[in-house]
């Protein structure tokens, strides 16, 4: 008789929390390398005020707003967000983005180095993860992510920060990674490591997603919503598509069981009580059974 193999058992993963704070909230949008440095410290704050009693580990990303935006713009850099690809085709024009890439990667550096400052003043052990280090692609979507560095600070109660960031693209030469193409890569790569994403909070100038009348539209559950097809992007600057990419990364989300809120950033307090759980207006986007 064969001995019985005992069954190993299996470990359920650890809840984490999305944080995305978007780059029209923390930076003017419509001047070039203008941050708002008591937004910023703000929120800090905010996540600092809720650190404590969350049970979830918690991962913050934020938009690169006026400084990478503008640069990635004036390089045409693309991110999977934005139209217009097509035109990376021939060699000139992928000459001339590789050579941007380096200025737009340290323009999302310069702002990335100012939130990371700011969170730190806050008290909160902010550990930061760019994407040109983490993650290539090909025509702006991801080819490879390294979710590990991310699991690993989440074990050592560290609090991983990332940002939207110029990576090195096989097809046309360096891209954009927008926030939600990153956040939402590590929704899909953090199960791996033991770790699985529950809910993600979006962040930005508006109470969440508006109809053609600007109200606030309480709950979007379809990708076919008719919403949808009225959600546009940026009104400044904006190589990663605005809104309507931040609807369809929380509408993707939750096909994967993850419940996105998507809010208003302004108002002071809504980020520590959405993190600590309260209904604090906005659009949900639930997750889908």
């Amino acid at each position: 008789m064969r001995p019985v193999r005992p069954v190993k058992p299996v470990t359920p993963a650890r809840p984490v929390v999305l944080v995305k704070l978007g780059g029209s909230l923390i930076t003017r949008k419509d001047r070039p390398d203008t941050p708002r440095p008591e937004v910023i410290d703000r929120l800090a704050r905010e996540i600092a005020e809720a650190w404590p009693g969350l049970e979830a580990g918690l991962v913050v990303g934020h938009g690169s707003g006026s400084f990478g935006h503008a640069a990635a713009h004036d390089f045409g850099l693309l991110g999977d967000g934005a139209s217009g690809g097509a035109r990376h085709g021939s060699s000139e024009s992928i000459a001339q983005i590789v050579r941007g890439a380096p200025l737009v990667q340290r323009k999302a550096a310069e702002l990335h180095a100012l939130v990371m400052a700011a969170l730190r003043e806050a008290g909160l052990p902010a550990f930061s993860i760019a994407p040109s280090s983490a993650a290539t692609a090909s025509e702006a979507r991801i080819l490879s992510f390294q979710a590990e560095p991310f699991a690993i600070a989440l074990s050592g109660s560290l609090l991983p920060v990332t940002y939207g960031d110029v990576v090195m693209d096989r097809e046309w030469g360096a891209s954009i990674l927008s926030t939600e193409t990153v956040l939402a890569g590590l929704a899909e790569s953090l199960p791996d490591h033991g770790w699985a994403v529950e809910r993600a909070i979006w962040l930005g100038e508006t109470d969440g997603i508006y109809d053609a009348e600007g109200v606030t539209v309480s709950r979007v559950s379809a990708l076919g919503d008719p919403l949808r097809d009225a959600v546009g992007g940026s009104a400044a600057t904006d190589v990663t598509g605005g809104m309507a990419h931040r609807l369809d990364t929380a509408l993707a989300l939750a096909g994967r069981g993850v419940r996105s809120w998507i809010g208003d950033g302004t108002r002071e307090g809504t980020l520590a009580k959405a993190l600590m759980g309260e209904e604090v207006g906005g659009t949900v986007v639930p997750a889908v059974a």
